[in-house]
């Protein structure tokens, strides 16, 4: 069994090897972020019940869910964001799972699939910020919605501009997949993260002990 699953992601073939690995990735992140948003929304239904409930994740006054959870911005459209989570990722982990089947989707799936995945990548992005500058306040779970939306999103952008899935110019197109080709998008990729993390150890970084 472990030999079958190592040579899944060994393949000769070097795209289709790029390609699983992508999808695995994709599956991965999308099932951390569906657990995140699970436990979120369960702890949203908590706090609309009682504000003063005292979430498992509020480690201290910094890292703390229920600071976050009861600032407005913790349901902008009316419902918990959370919501949006349980929607959204199950779609990811099952075009994922197609994925690791060798299932090739259709140009235009692909492309409206990088446009929503990018909009909840900036979504998620935004309530960071908003948790960071505004709130003051960091949540645990939340945190790892944003991680693994970012890890999904380079991912599902690497396969999309690989396989010509964005509708981009010839150019913009060529330039992009010789990035992919000499993995620069890794390195933008290890970037973002570490910035994040950076930023988070420089104002948080003495209530993590």
């Amino acid at each position: 069994m472990l030999r079958k699953i190592k040579n899944y992601f060994t393949h000769e073939d070097a795209v289709l090897r790029d390609n699983r690995w992508i999808f695995a990735s994709m599956l991965v992140g999308a099932i951390g972020s569906l657990i995140a948003s699970l436990v979120l929304s369960i702890e949203a239904v908590d706090l609309a019940a009682n504000p003063d409930a005292v979430l498992a994740c509020s480690i201290n006054l910094v890292f703390n869910c229920a600071t976050v959870g009861l600032h407005p911005s913790a349901h902008l459209f009316g419902f918990p964001n959370s919501f949006l989570g349980l929607i959204a990722e199950p779609v990811v982990i099952t075009v994922a799972i197609a994925g690791l089947a060798g299932i090739r989707f259709p140009r235009a799936f692909m492309f409206v699939a990088q446009i929503c995945y990018t909009l909840g990548l900036v979504f998620a992005f935004y309530l960071f910020a908003t948790s960071y500058f505004v709130i003051g306040a960091l949540c645990p779970w939340c945190l790892l919605v944003t991680a693994t939306t970012t890890f999904v999103w380079f991912a599902i952008t690497r396969f999309n501009i690989r396989e010509n899935n964005l509708y981009l110019p010839k150019t913009v197109q060529k330039t992009l997949h010789q990035w992919i080709e000499k993995s620069y998008d890794k390195m933008v990729l290890f970037a973002v993260v570490t910035t994040l993390f950076a930023a988070i150890i420089i104002k948080y970084g003495p209530y993590l002990y």
